[in-house]
C-alpha cells in the first residue's frame, strides 16, 4: 500500500533463523528484497540449535574472550558469515538425505515399471495363453534344474522328488519315460516333453469351456489377482529388509549396495511365485456341468407327490378402508367405529 511505502516498507523481527535459507527468504517475503522497501532484523543466540551443531565452536570462544555481556547484541559479518555457512551445512546434509532416498526408490521404481507393464497388459484385455505357457514351460525348467544335481543325464536325477514338486504345480502324473530313453535323453530333451504333455494338460482344461473366450478371461482373472497380491506382499518385504541393511553399515558395507542386491534375488523368488501361483490355479480350474433344471415345475396331473397348485383367493366384497365411512350408518369413520372395536 503507498502508505507503507512512505513509511519506510514492512519492518521483519525474527528471533531465529531456520535451518535452510529458503525457509528465511519465505518468512521475509518481499521486505527489502526484490526491490520492495523494507527491513528484517534477526536475533539469534549462539546457543541455538544451528549454531550449537552445526557453526564452528570457535566463535563462541572468541566471544566470550571479548567478555560481551549477553545483554549487548552483536553485529559483525564475521557472525553472519558462521550462521550462513552453518546453514549451507544443514541444507548439504539435507540434500544428501535426500538423494539417499532417491537411490532407494529407484531400485523399487525400476521393479514397478516392470510389474505394472505387465499389469498393464492384463487390464488392456491382451491374449495371455502364450505368456501362460511361457510361464509353465519356465515352470518346468526351474524344477528340473533344481533336481538335475547340475547333471545332463538323467539317469543320476531325483525323479521321485522332482515329479513331486512338479505334480503340485503342474499334474504331470504319468512322466512316460522309458528305461532306454533314459540314457539317451539330456535335461533340455526332457523339459520338453514335459512341456508337451503340460500343454495338453493345458488344452483339456480349454475344452471345458464352450468358447475360447471365457479362458483368456480365466487367464487375464488369475493372472491380475496373483500378481497383485505378490506385488504388495514384496512391497512390505523390500521395506523390512530397508531397515535392516542399514545396520550393515557398522561392518563397513554400503547399505544402498546391499538392497540392491537382495532387492535383485527378492525380485526375482516373487515373479517365480507369481509363476507358480498362476499356472497352479489355472490347472486346477474344473466347469461345473450339472444340467440345469427348470426354475418353475410345470403341474400335470400325473405328478404324484407334488403339492398341488392352489388358485389365488378372491375377496366376495369390498375392502374397507380406514377413512370410509362405516357400514353400520352410524355415520363414523370406520377406525372410529367397528374398525376400532375389531368388528366386520
Amino acid at each position: 500500500e503507498p502508505r507503507s511505502v512512505e513509511a519506510g516498507g514492512l519492518k521483519i523481527i525474527g528471533t531465529e533463523r531456520h535451518e535452510s535459507r529458503r525457509i528465511d527468504n519465505q518468512l521475509r517475503g518481499r521486505s527489502g528484497r526484490q526491490g520492495d522497501p523494507g527491513d528484517s532484523t534477526f536475533y539469534l543466540s549462539l546457543d541455538d540449535d544451528l549454531m550449537r551443531l552445526f557453526s564452528s565452536d570457535r566463535m563462541k570462544t572468541t566471544v566470550n574472550r571479548l567478555g560481551i555481556p549477553d545483554d549487548q547484541p552483536i553485529a559483525a559479518s564475521i557472525l553472519s558469515n558462521a550462521i550462513e555457512n552453518a546453514q549451507k551445512k544443514v541444507e548439504g546434509n539435507n540434500f544428501g538425505i535426500r538423494k539417499r532416498l532417491l537411490d532407494y526408490d529407484q531400485v523399487m521404481n525400476e521393479q514397478r515399471e516392470i510389474i505394472y507393464g505387465e499389469r498393464r497388459k492384463v487390464l488392456e484385455g491382451a491374449n495371455m495363453r502364450d505368456y501362460v505357457l511361457s510361464m509353465v514351460k519356465e515352470t518346468i525348467e526351474r524344477i528340473v534344474n533344481s533336481h538335475s544335481n547340475g547333471l545332463d543325464q538323467m539317469e543320476e536325477w531325483d525323479l521321485a522328488a522332482l515329479r513331486e514338486t512338479l505334480v503340485k504345480i503342474i499334474p504331470i502324473n504319468n512322466f512316460e519315460i522309458k528305461e532306454a530313453d533314459k540314457e539317451t535323453m539330456t535335461r533340455i530333451g526332457f523339459i520338453e516333453h514335459l512341456y508337451k504333455k503340460a500343454v495338453k494338460l493345458y488344452e483339456a482344461v480349454e475344452n471345458q469351456f464352450d468358447e475360447p473366450e471365457m479362458m483368456r478371461e480365466a487367464e487375464r482373472v488369475f493372472l491380475l489377482r496373483v500378481i497383485d497380491g505378490r506385488w504388495m506382499d514384496h512391497i512390505d518385504d523390500m521395506d523390512q529388509m530397508r531397515q535392516n541393511v542399514s545396520l550393515m553399515s557398522y561392518g563397513q558395507r554400503d547399505p544402498l549396495v546391499e538392497y540392491k542386491f537382495q532387492g535383485f534375488d527378492m525380485f526375482d523368488e516373487m515373479t517365480e511365485s507369481i509363476q507358480e501361483d498362476t499356472v497352479r490355479a489355472l490347472y486346477g480350474i474344473r466347469v461345473d456341468r450339472k444340467i440345469e433344471r427348470e426354475s418353475v415345475a410345470k403341474v400335470t396331473g400325473t405328478n404324484r407327490g407334488e403339492a398341488t397348485v392352489k388358485a389365488p383367493i378372491r375377496r366376495s366384497e369390498k375392502k374397507i378402508f380406514p377413512n370410509d365411512p362405516c357400514h353400520c350408518g352410524s355415520g363414523k369413520k370406520y377406525k372410529h367405529c367397528h374398525g376400532k372395536l375389531g368388528l366386520k
